[in-house]
């Protein structure tokens, strides 16, 4: 392992080290040769008497969490084949951590729920570094061979060749953006060959394994596709996640998961038709354009003249809130997903909002 090479390469200190999910059982001599003061041991496994030598050399354990589907200490973001790991999707990763996210809440659970949620957080961090990101929000229920759903799908493809597309990582019109960005750069004719395919399976009820199976089949045939993330949470378990988002950054606390997901998209945001969750999302994304400095606010597009002044009427609020402030200028009301790609083609503000 690395530690055996960093070791025998010469360290004494592991001062500033996260150790993470390492056996150590057999390095208790090699630990008692070095300092451990400073270094992170998270879920790792030791031989009787090593933590406790650790903890005494100034080293701090959190140990693994028993019963936990997740791994509280993981450092990177979930593939889709991380939480679809299981040919019947009752027995996937997915749906086992959602079954335990809503079992009674212990301070074990709750501890390794709070770890997990933080580790995703960094990896999410590192993942977002120097990536040109436009979000994508809507509808949850939009249904497969829908006509809302191929403009979603096809506003993914046109935005993910010019900017790295970012959905809440769900059904519905998430699952179509993060589609259409993962065939960006290709044919249209395959992103219809794509929604044909799925639009046998129009819905993740009344059978979730059947959906992403239509989904995973599609994904398999593009081994190569262009880069999206996703950012989903256990929250709204009953909503599974996409398999076409190829990063996701999956958390069990939907505040966190809300807050995060607007903050990253630095090159803007396209809202889609949606209902509650949407408009929540289009108030908070306008509370982050209202206080943000001028450089930093970002373009929202609102697609849907009719939904967005008659449906939902929150076109006029915003309008009437963003009236002589630096949003002003960057807010727009169209009709088509051309339209929107068109607006959030241009190169983004610069620096992330801070929460």
């Amino acid at each position: 392992m690395d530690l055996d090479r960093r070791l025998a390469a010469g360290a004494r200190s592991l001062d500033g080290w996260r150790l993470v999910g390492l056996d150590l059982v057999a390095h208790g001599a090699a630990l008692r040769g070095v300092s451990v003061a400073g270094a992170l041991f998270l879920g790792c496994r030791f031989a009787d008497g090593d933590e406790e030598a650790v903890r005494r050399g100034g080293g701090v354990v959190f140990p693994a969490v028993p019963g936990a589907p997740v791994d509280p200490y993981r450092h990177a973001l979930y593939s889709p084949y991380e939480l679809y790991d299981t040919p019947a999707y009752v027995d996937s990763l997915d749906a086992r951590a959602y079954a335990w996210s809503q079992a009674p809440t212990d301070g074990d659970s709750a501890l390794a729920m709070a770890l997990h949620d933080h580790a995703i957080d960094k990896a999410l961090t590192a993942w977002v570094e120097g990536r040109d990101i436009v979000g994508v929000m809507g509808g949850h229920a939009l249904l497969r061979g829908s006509p809302g759903y191929a403009e979603a799908a096809r506003l993914g493809q046109v935005v993910g060749s010019h900017h790295v597309v970012a959905t809440g990582g769900g059904p519905g019109a998430m699952e179509a953006a993060n589609l259409g960005a993962l065939l960006a750069g290709r044919p249209v004719a395959d992103l219809d060959a794509a929604l044909a395919t799925l639009a046998a399976v129009p819905s993740f009820t009344p059978d979730i394994g059947a959906w992403a199976d239509a989904a995973l089949s599609v994904l398999s045939g593009v081994p190569d596709g262009c880069q999206s993330l996703g950012i989903p949470t256990w929250h709204y378990g009953h909503e599974p996640s996409n398999p076409f988002a190829t990063a996701i950054a999956k958390y069990f606390r939907n505040a966190t998961r809300e807050a995060i997901l607007l903050e990253i998209c630095t090159g803007g945001i396209v809202f889609l038709p949606g209902a509650a969750g949407t408009v929540q999302e289009v108030f908070q994304d306008a509370c982050e354009n209202y206080y943000a400095d001028p450089s930093s606010v970002a373009p929202m597009v609102l697609v849907g003249r009719e939904h967005w002044t008659s449906t939902v009427p929150a076109w006029p609020l915003l309008a009437s809130l963003a009236k002589g402030r630096a949003m002003e200028h960057l807010m727009h009301l169209v009709d088509t997903v051309e339209e929107a790609a068109a607006v959030v083609r241009r190169p983004a503000p610069g620096a992330p909002r801070s929460r």
